[in-house]
């Protein structure tokens, strides 16, 4: 946290009420959005999201918000979680439910109706109840204890887009979760003006913004700029069309839908998570397709390649996706050929740009067109989020007391903090937080409260079982220094090398592995030697051969493979 940015305080009044706000994740992090809201004894959860690991996460397929300070609070009774809204539909919001519901005791979940379709969807995934209660825009304050909730629809890159209004005994807030102002949105539905407005009347102690897109000036640009774009592309290219993007991205989909209807192409959804939203969208009126135009993938040899848009998921490269599929050739359904043209309508999210620039580089070996946003050849993408220009608007709108940026990183909250301040407020009435770390606040007064620690859970996706820190450690030292394996046999006897042990080395540059053997045999008889007719705890006798392994291998060729004890007795 910065150490400069420290609320102005002033001494609450005798007895006054407080409402305090800490996040599991979602400060200096763009994703693991989970966010605390205190009354009394009372808990307030906005949003269970995860996050992705980077290339240095090996063997991670999942992040989490570490939940083990609210599994604390809960004990002996003492708070309780009186509900959980959820603003929007994306894995960053959403994607925690099935991995921390099971954690925590029942209580209610309220969310928008396309946002509590994805939500259940994913609960019945993983065999759990789907217990997501729908909310309409036009009848949404829902009491949940003595916090009162309303959702206001906002413009993002999924329907159904909610920022929440919380009101309490202590002072209303505002939870400004993604979004940005789109004045001509794809799907018509606007942000609600008026319901923020009104609820400003009464006054905010504080705005929780979105701040990613906070680098950007202006206005963030509208959906509907890409319409034409689309259908240029797939008038110019040959063979078939292939668009990947995000699978919950409705308004993506329908222009793309559209601008296939428009040239004479046939829409086929590939990828389970794109066929998934797309039954959604269908059930709840937001997909729109003419008679005929879409076709199943069984379909697509029926059809010449010209004649065919695919749609297709998994535009972060993720392993085994759609895309990373039929790039790699592996795909039973779908091959690239030269005169086909992928584009790609969708940011690379952080951690992403490895795997994103190997799925292009396959696609690009196949000798088909990659089409992503360049100066050249035009807007494929417009981001979800708010610039600059659409964060002032909301804290016109709201005229909160305080500020305080979400859903980003530092650099992002920084440069938030920057326009706020060219608005006139204070610095110290911007709060540049972090996980763990509370703050309170009253009608009269702000001030830090408790900090926790909050660790880095890691989900490994085949088990669905966490993994330490130490196993990242170690999986980490194992790719990039191999493994050596040091079988020893020990006398029962005496606890004593009964004679050199055998090394074995793989994915490590040492070659000479009986030399290493001769010397290790040396200076594990120093060790043990001590200990002779004193072993007691055969654990104890691998974990010394481990340790003095490592510290030779080390001093020898200065490396730290991953070593292996293997530890005979005889």
């Amino acid at each position: 946290m910065d150490k400069k940015n420290t609320p102005t305080v002033v001494t609450p009044k005798s007895k006054e009420p407080s409402v305090s706000l800490m996040a599991l994740g979602g400060f200096e992090d763009v994703t693991r959005n989970m966010y605390l809201y205190e009354y009394k004894d009372q808990i307030l959860i906005v949003d269970c999201g995860l996050g992705f690991p980077d290339e240095t996460m090996l063997g991670v397929d999942l992040l989490l918000p570490d939940v083990t300070p609210l599994v604390d609070m809960l004990k002996d009774g003492k708070k309780k979680i009186v509900g959980l809204v959820l603003t929007h539909g994306h894995e960053d919001h959403i994607g925690g439910l099935p991995f921390i519901l099971p954690q925590l005791p029942e209580f209610p979940i309220y969310a928008s109706p396309f946002t509590a379709a994805l939500a259940n969807a994913k609960l019945i995934d993983y065999k759990l109840e789907p217990n997501i209660n729908t909310v309409q825009f036009s009848d949404s304050v829902i009491k949940l204890g003595d916090f009162t909730v309303s959702f206001v629809h906002v413009t993002h890159s999924v329907p159904d887009s909610a920022n929440i209004i919380i009101k309490t005994p202590a002072g209303n807030l505002f939870h400004g979760s993604d979004f940005k102002f789109d004045f001509t949105p794809a799907n018509g539905e606007r942000t609600e003006f008026l319901k923020i407005t009104q609820a400003a009347q009464e006054g905010f102690l504080c705005l929780m913004s979105d701040c990613l897109g906070s680098e950007r000036e202006g206005f963030s640009i509208s959906e509907t700029n890409l319409a034409a774009n689309f259908e240029r592309e797939m008038r110019e290219c040959p063979g078939k069309f292939l668009i990947t993007t995000y699978s919950s991205n409705i308004a993506r989909m329908n222009q793309a839908i559209h601008a296939a209807e428009k040239v004479g192409r046939k829409v086929c959804f590939v990828g389970r998570s794109m066929l998934k939203v797309k039954q959604i969208g269908e059930k709840l009126g937001y997909l729109h397709m003419r008679p005929g135009t879409e076709v199943t993938i069984n379909e697509l040899p029926k059809f010449k390649s010209k004649n065919l848009l695919l749609l297709v998921a998994g535009s972060q490269g993720q392993e085994n996706s759609a895309m990373t599929r039929i790039a790699e050739g592996e795909h039973k359904d779908v091959t690239l050929d030269p005169q086909d043209s992928v584009l790609f309508s969708s940011d690379i999210i952080p951690g992403n740009e490895l795997s994103v620039n190997a799925l292009t580089g396959s696609i690009s070996k196949r000798g088909s067109k990659v089409i992503q946003n360049s100066p050249n050849a035009g807007t494929f993408h417009v981001s979800g989020h708010g610039s600059a220009g659409d964060h002032m608007l909301l804290i016109a709108l709201t005229q909160p007391r305080y500020l305080l940026p979400i859903s980003g990183t530092y650099r992002h909250m920084v440069n938030y903090r920057t326009t706020a301040q060219k608005m006139g407020y204070k610095r110290n009435d911007i709060f540049m937080m972090e996980n763990g770390r509370e703050i309170i606040f009253t009608k009269s007064s702000v001030r830090f409260g408790r900090k926790v620690v909050i660790k880095h859970v890691y989900v490994d996706g085949v088990s669905g079982e966490e993994v330490d820190n130490f196993v990242i450690r170690d999986r980490e030292r194992l790719a990039k220094e191999g493994i050596v394996i040091v079988m020893a046999e020990i006398k029962a006897s005496d606890g004593q090398l009964a004679e050199k042990p055998e090394v074995i080395a793989r994915g490590s540059y040492l070659t000479d592995t009986k030399d290493l053997s001769d010397s290790l045999y040396a200076e594990l008889e120093k060790v043990l030697s001590p200990k002779k007719n004193q072993v007691t705890n055969w654990f104890h006798v691998r974990r010394t051969i481990g340790e003095t392994a490592e510290r030779h291998l080390y001093r020898k060729l200065r490396t730290r493979p991953l070593v292996l004890p293997v530890v005979i007795e005889v």
